[in-house]
């Protein structure tokens, strides 16, 4: 077992509902105890030790694997960081834990609490000098790498966003079940679009409501498990879901005999950025990996 340093000895580094515990040489989850033994333990502990710094896959070998062993040493660490992953719920394309640098080696991105010398807790932020930085408060955090803002709790991302998915089955369904007086309305504009308008109107709310059921379903089921690939799915899907969104922004202009011009205009100018707003809680969550 490598030495980790005599001040590590008996810390316990706390980051998010983990804390590892180097006295004990355990791993535990809101006080549960989870199993990570050896080298996967080890390698976690040094980059706790060095969180916010690029731990070089040289490093890393020189520490945990002596210079004497024989081992596939490539395969060895990268079944290591995957136990590591494993027993954090972490994931290489959207990491909260473990960032891996190609060709480089790894980071751990999470903020960390250690005891000082004196038994307090101290915190210590990816890409922060804890030496030579003033203390920070509680409320500041580290800011998105692309956005450029603080980043929120994934809770509430997570959140907002299935109440979005939420609030567009409501409409599929409501259009769906109210189909008959979708019809009217489209019989009352025969003026503008002709006889054929009604039942064009109808097919069009059938079909994309249609689709968007299963979609936003996909969505909302996604987000509520947390699926670690979300973000980069819905990159892929977002033109679909954008034309889908900008199509159904429109529906308001529907009922300006009901509601009135103005009231049709804000309610589909705020529709019209929802597709956008949906993206952006997306990549509040789910960072993009980085390329390097």
């Amino acid at each position: 077992m490598p030495q980790i340093g005599p001040q590590n000895r008996s810390r316990v580094a706390r980051f998010g509902l983990f804390e590892l515990d180097l006295t004990a040489a355990e791993l535990r989850k809101s006080g549960v105890k989870l199993r990570l033994q050896g080298q996967p333990f080890q390698v976690l502990a040094l980059l706790l030790e060095r969180a916010g710094e690029i731990v070089t896959r040289e490093e890393l070998q020189q520490k945990l694997w002596p210079s004497d062993t024989f081992v596939d040493f490539d395969h060895s660490l990268n079944t290591a960081i995957n136990k590591v992953r494993e027993a954090l719920g972490d994931s290489a394309s959207s990491p909260r834990y473990v960032e891996t640098l190609t060709r480089r080696g790894y980071r751990f991105i999470a903020p960390v609490q250690t005891p000082d010398p004196a038994g307090a807790a101290r915190e210590t932020k990816p890409g922060a000098n804890a030496e030579s930085s003033p203390p920070t408060s509680p409320e500041q955090s580290a800011l998105h790498p692309e956005l450029e803002v603080p980043i929120p709790r994934r809770a509430i991302t997570r959140a907002l966003f299935a109440l979005i998915q939420v609030m567009y089955l409501c409409f599929y369904l409501s259009a769906l079940f109210l189909l008959r007086y979708v019809q009217e309305i489209g019989e009352a504009l025969r003026p503008l679009w002709g006889a054929t308008g009604a039942t064009v109107l109808a097919s069009v709310v059938m079909i994309t409501a249609g689709v968007g059921i299963p979609l936003r379903l996909y969505l909302l089921s996604a987000v509520s498990f947390d699926h670690q690939r979300l973000g980069e799915k819905f990159r892929q899907m977002f033109p679909f879901v954008l034309a889908l969104d900008q199509l159904w922004a429109v529906a308001p202009f529907l009922l300006i005999p009901q509601i009135g011009l103005g009231a049709a205009f804000a309610v589909s100018a705020a529709l019209l950025y929802l597709p956008f707003s949906e993206r952006t809680l997306i990549r509040m969550a789910y960072l993009a990996p980085r390329t390097r």
